[in-house]
């Protein structure tokens, strides 16, 4: 009930922004947009596209006003597209029936198996369409919901939403196009008027300063010069002597005073003041041009219209335009004569409105060049900032990197280490036992108490005692062989050729102080003819840190498993299949596994660097890739690729 109740209320308020987007907004695609933004807070709206029909009266042809697909392709914007029948199109059903259409992708297939295309595109697991009527129930479109995911269909109540909003984006383009007509309306009369104008005898002088005017904005934000060029420009059309500039600030609701020329005072009364006093706040009031003489502007001061007017009063004739731009009022344009044969006219009015909406579109420019300018050197800084930054986190993450390599070389001589101690001491120990021996043989030589018995214990003991140490010392010389090998490479950024079968057991050899008391067991299937010439160092790591990493995030202790390598030869690359059957991981996990630091043992020994070294070894020093794959209770199995030659590299 709590959920249904929160729709209710996502829906009502979805509905009550399309009110307000259609009363503001003055473009469909604009409009359509935010209605499809809304829309997605209350239902799956991943595919959502809006037909209208031509309004020359073309049939069966529509324009895609609004179209976001995640398969298929949009029609272009504005493209008159003609559709087919309703028996071969289903947005055409909608249309010239007027009537919704709902249908699954089965209902779909069906259609067409009956002999009939259905439609352009790909087929949609639940298709919804809605006609959009006007108030006299014709057709002005469709509006269409659909999923390609079968977990996302729509039930009746968003068929019954749906079919609601549809009803609320009828209305709304009614009077979005009412509004286009309107424009057009507009322009075409703004057209005529230009061409009265350019009819005049200032015509030529008008072009100009529209032109001086537009060039504002491509020069430098120069207030010293910006305001006297632009009062030269429209002295070029107005006689204006005296002229006026006042800018509104809307954040300190201000009025300021750029530019003041005047034939009777050398400077403004005032610079600064807030909005509500003199002329220019009168006009802003007004939103509109005025045109005044002596006595209309003396009228209005009786009558109040006009709080604390400033400046010289003694006025022949005065006019003021808004510079208005999308109903923003950048400020006010003011003319004035205190001659008595200087007398403005509508004519003159007009002008210098016009000039105005043009002076507001370049303050514009200027503005948004400025903010433009500063952000961008804001932006500069911030990403020299950042460069830094990233640099800087690039060669710690290589020092740690090199530090984590080093530390695992370290563990492997430490385990090495340790495990050598332990043949070398029954050396030891029989060396002494050797001597001992010796010892009480001689003193029974000289006693004359050795016989042909002693003496053949005393060999026995030799034989016995050298046999031990020749195993021991063979053992300890093959773990610091192998030891020595892999050390070497894994210090060594060099290319050297080596057969992969051999060099997996010499690794695996050294691993073995780390495998020693741990029932795992390691199967190596790789043939014993593979030969490469690559970086033996960046191997023996890789294959290190799998197998610590097994060990250490796989397997829990005391726990039994099996470690599985295989190799074969594909072509010049090598195959390289890694796998144990540990606990696994989730989907979640998989996707950071080669991320730097991330480690599911934090605190317990795991650095987060194993498998982000491994995978910056195998993509760039062998030049392979790799992939992992998991789940849990599944274990981890890695698929490796790599050249077997690598020609003229260097390690990284």
């Amino acid at each position: 009930m709590e959920s249904r109740l929160s729709r209710l209320e996502a829906v009502q308020s979805m509905l009550l922004e399309i009110g307000q987007k259609s009363s503001t907004c003055t473009d469909i695609a604009e409009f359509l947009q935010a209605v499809h933004a809304s829309l997605g807070r209350i239902m799956y709206a991943a595919n959502f596209f809006v037909a209208l029909s031509d309004l020359d009266g073309k049939p069966n042809a529509v324009r895609f006003v609004y179209f976001v697909d995640e398969l298929d392709e949009a029609p272009g914007r504005g493209e008159l597209v003609t559709l087919a029948s309703p028996d071969q199109s289903p947005t055409a059903w909608v249309i010239l029936n007027r009537q919704p259409l709902i249908m699954t992708a089965e209902e779909h297939n069906q259609h067409e198996q009956d002999g009939n295309t259905w439609g352009w595109g790909t087929t949609a697991e639940h298709w919804m369409g809605f006609p959009l009527l006007d108030q006299n129930h014709q057709a002005l479109g469709a509006i269409v919901i659909q999923s390609y995911d079968k977990e996302h269909t729509f039930n009746e109540e968003d068929q019954a939403l749906f079919s609601l909003i549809a009803n609320y984006v009828s209305s709304a383009l009614q009077g979005l196009q009412s509004m286009d007509r309107l424009e057009r309306a507009v322009h075409e009369r703004t057209a005529a008027l230009e061409f009265e104008v350019a009819e005049r005898r200032r015509a030529e002088s008008l072009q100009r300063a529209l032109y001086e005017i537009a060039s504002l904005s491509a020069g430098a934000w120069d207030t010293e010069t910006i305001w006297g060029q632009l009062h030269e420009a429209i002295s070029e059309v107005v006689t204006a002597p005296n002229f006026l500039i006042a800018l509104y600030q809307s954040s300190s609701n201000e009025i300021t005073i750029p530019y003041f020329a005047d034939e009777k005072d050398a400077d403004a009364p005032v610079k600064r003041f807030k909005y509500g006093i003199g002329m220019s706040s009168y006009i802003l009031k007004q939103r509109k041009p005025c045109l005044l003489d002596r006595d209309s502007y003396r009228e209005l001061l009786a009558q109040g219209a006009i709080d604390h007017p400033l400046g010289n009063e003694e006025i022949a004739s005065w006019m003021g335009a808004p510079m208005m731009l999308n109903d923003y009022a950048y400020g006010v344009l003011i003319v004035q004569s205190y001659d008595d044969n200087v007398i403005y006219g509508q004519s003159d009015l007009d002008i210098l409105a016009f000039m105005a909406n043009h002076v507001a579109v370049a303050i514009s420019r200027l503005q948004n060049e400025r903010a433009i300018r500063l952000a961008k050197e804001t932006l500069e800084e911030q990403n020299v900032s950042l460069n830094n930054a990233l640099h800087q986190l690039q060669e710690a993450q290589s020092e740690l990197v090199r530090q984590e390599k080093l530390a695992s070389l370290g563990r492997l001589v430490a385990g090495v280490a340790h495990e050598i101690n332990t043949p070398l001491g029954i050396c030891v120990t029989a060396t002494s036992h050797l001597v001992q021996e010796l010892k009480l043989t001689r003193e029974d030589l000289a006693a004359g108490t050795l016989d042909e018995e002693g003496l053949n214990q005393f060999f026995d003991i030799i034989d016995q005692s050298l046999r031990i140490m020749t195993t021991n010392t063979q053992r300890a010389a093959a773990l610091v062989r192998s030891f020595k090998q892999v050390a070497v490479d894994q210090s060594s950024d060099s290319v050297r050729a080596f057969n992969l079968r051999k060099y997996l057991d010499e690794v695996l050899l050294s691993l073995q102080p780390k495998l020693k008391g741990k029932p795992i067991k390691v199967d190596v299937d790789v043939p014993p003819d593979i030969q490469m010439e690559s970086f033996p160092g960046a191997v023996s790591q890789i294959i290190t840190n799998m197998v610590v990493n097994s060990l250490v995030h796989g397997y829990g202790d005391g726990q039994e498993g099996t470690i599985k390598i295989k190799g074969r030869v594909d072509g010049e690359h090598v195959l390289f299949d890694y796998s144990d059957d540990g606990i696994g991981m989730d989907q979640t996990t998989l996707a950071q596994l080669f991320d730097p630091f991330f480690t599911t043992k934090r605190g317990s020994g795991g650095s987060g660097l194993g498998a982000h070294i491994l995978y910056n070894l195998v993509t760039g020093a062998l030049g392979g890739t790799v992939k992992a794959i998991s789940a849990p209770g599944m274990g981890l199995h890695y698929s490796l690729k790599f050249p077997k030659v690598q020609h003229g590299k260097i390690a990284a």
